[in-house]
């Protein structure tokens, strides 16, 4: 069906996108899975070009769009096969934060580096321990002073290794009585004592996202960098997490149509007892299904992300989202990459790592188990 999401401008935003993904990162793409990061000057390029954040107000040297240019970033990424720049991360789950959250002084610190892409950013919430259940987390801010002592420990932080500004999840109090109403946000910069950048991890897929551990000992951050007020950071990120879940269905969505238009093109020049597989009815059942379940999927989304744009409260709508679009994306690379035979297990073919990339989405950002307890809850039952 014909998109009717975008408006002009956006059009023209995808294209210089697009042109940007040929030029500084397609011909990257090999030697960043390899080292398992993107190179650092590319966050810098993205911002020049105003790809970082197109949605922030100009006043913080943002381009004054809106979160559809951000949505076009995140489409044409995984079109691209790149799941190692996390652009999407960087603008639409962690800025957020501070630009919400943060005062006037704390927006102009950090939101012109981050959407120039002087800076980097992360958020930590994940521990060794915990997961989803943010409640349970155990790093610790204790206040002394007009700073604030961490201790603790976060894991499987994306750009964990580049960040500059990272958004931490910390107990301010750690009665149990309070695990809702004991959590704060917490922005702690590169370079601060006691802030430890620890191994980067090895992932089955995601393979050029540097992904790491992070630890802080007696690490003292100025109560100036305190988002919000004490106490409220578990409010703050469900206000925020909302949002995280669409874009992980966006990029789930855009990765499900780009496997199908490969696929469909791989299976006419593919030849099996003298004619193209695509000729075959099984071959044609399993497309058709695939196609059917991303047609969906993409009416679904699309007025979704409208209502969002529109400012609409749609928690177990993209909970929901979050759920199907990335049980869609596991179901339609596993069909396609079966058509591909052993040439589909091989990395050089995209479908390959597609596949691999696939698995996390359905664990990341709250499990898929998660969602259907949020949306089990805004059902009233």
């Amino acid at each position: 069906m014909q998109r009717k999401l975008f408006r002009e401008d956006h059009e023209q935003f995808r294209q210089s996108f697009r042109q940007f993904l040929e030029r500084e990162v397609k011909p990257h793409q090999e030697r960043w899975n390899e080292a398992g990061i993107v190179d650092r000057v590319v966050w810098r390029k993205a911002g020049e070009a105003g790809f970082l954040c197109p949605w922030l107000e100009p006043e913080y040297g943002g381009a004054g769009g809106d979160f559809l240019h951000s949505v076009v970033v995140m489409e044409e990424l995984s079109r691209a096969y790149e799941s190692g720049f996390a652009m999407a991360l960087h603008s639409d789950v962690v800025v957020p934060y501070i630009h919400e959250f943060g005062n006037d002084a704390q927006k102009k610190r950090w939101l012109p580096k981050l959407a120039s892409g002087e800076a980097v950013a992360a958020v930590a919430m994940t521990e060794p321990g915990t997961g989803s259940d943010l409640a349970a987390i155990g790093t610790t801010a204790v206040r002394d002073g007009d700073f604030y002592v961490i201790n603790g420990a976060k894991t499987f932080i994306s750009n964990g290794i580049l960040c500059d500004v990272c958004v931490v999840a910390a107990k301010t109090d750690p009665d149990p009585k309070n695990a809702h109403q004991g959590i704060s946000l917490f922005v702690v910069e590169a370079g601060t004592p006691g802030f430890i950048k620890g191994k980067k991890l090895k992932k089955m897929g995601l393979a050029a996202q540097d992904t790491s551990e992070l630890v802080f000992e007696d690490c003292r951050v100025p109560a100036a960098n305190r988002l919000g007020e004490e106490g409220q950071g578990f409010v703050q990120l469900m206000r925020k997490l909302q949002q995280e879940r669409l874009v992980v269905a966006v990029m789930a969505q855009a990765s499900a149509e780009q496997v199908l238009e490969d696929t469909l093109a791989y299976v006419q020049e593919r030849k099996a007892f003298g004619k193209p597989i695509s000729k075959f009815q099984n071959t044609q059942f399993k497309l058709v299904e695939c196609a059917t379940q991303i047609e969906v999927g993409r009416a679904f989304l699309d007025r979704l992300l409208a209502e969002h744009v529109a400012g609409e409260y749609l928690v177990k709508e993209c909970s929901m989202a979050k759920l199907w679009q990335t049980e869609m994306l596991g179901k339609v690379v596993d069909e396609c990459l079966q058509f591909f035979g052993g040439y589909g297990y091989m990395l050089e073919y995209p479908i390959s790592r597609a596949f691999m990339d696939a698995r996390v989405q359905r664990i990341y950002a709250g499990t898929n188990e998660i969602m259907k307890v949020i949306i089990a809850k805004q059902m009233g039952l």
